[in-house]
């Protein structure tokens, strides 16, 4: 019997799959990480100005206050008084005390004894909150002992 000699080919794998689901993967990832936005809550409608501009310093050390309205689908005010939004949970300002509290420990651990006082609070009020609101929420930011503060505003676009 004889055996005939074939060449011998080499099988190379489709690879168009395999770049297909990266390329999916990379477009997810990039759709589902805003790195700049993840503090943010939608309820909280910023007042525009013209000397609004990004941060210059760097974004560690910084607690992110939410402060806003209880709306409905049209944007309309549902209820008068204004609250610090935290997830799904809904805080009447003067009740944030406790969670400053809370923060002051963990800032503590995380950065020494002064760790507080070393934290900014961001505040990302409701362009429609009253002024008395935030100059309260800054009390009890001060008696719990954190000293750096700012205020965010969405730039004006000419």
């Amino acid at each position: 019997m004889r055996y005939k000699k074939t060449s011998s080919t080499v099988l190379e794998p489709d690879m168009t799959p395999m770049i297909d689901v990266v390329f999916q993967l990379i477009a997810f990832f990039m759709l589902v990480t805003n790195f700049e936005q993840t503090q943010a809550d939608e309820r909280v409608k910023l007042p525009s100005d013209q000397l609004a501009r990004p941060p210059e310093t760097s974004r560690d050390k910084v607690l992110v206050v939410n402060i806003g309205f209880n709306r409905d689908k049209d944007g309309e005010k549902t209820d008068p008084e204004a609250y610090v939004f935290q997830g799904d949970d809904m805080i009447r300002v003067l009740d944030y005390g406790r969670q400053l509290r809370e923060e002051k420990r963990v800032a503590q651990a995380l950065y020494g004894p002064e760790g507080n006082r070393e934290m900014s609070i961001e505040i990302r009020a409701d362009a429609e909150t009253p002024t008395g609101m935030i100059q309260e929420l800054i009390k009890l930011a001060q008696e719990n002992g954190f000293e750096k503060f700012s205020l965010r505003a969405k730039q004006l676009v000419k």
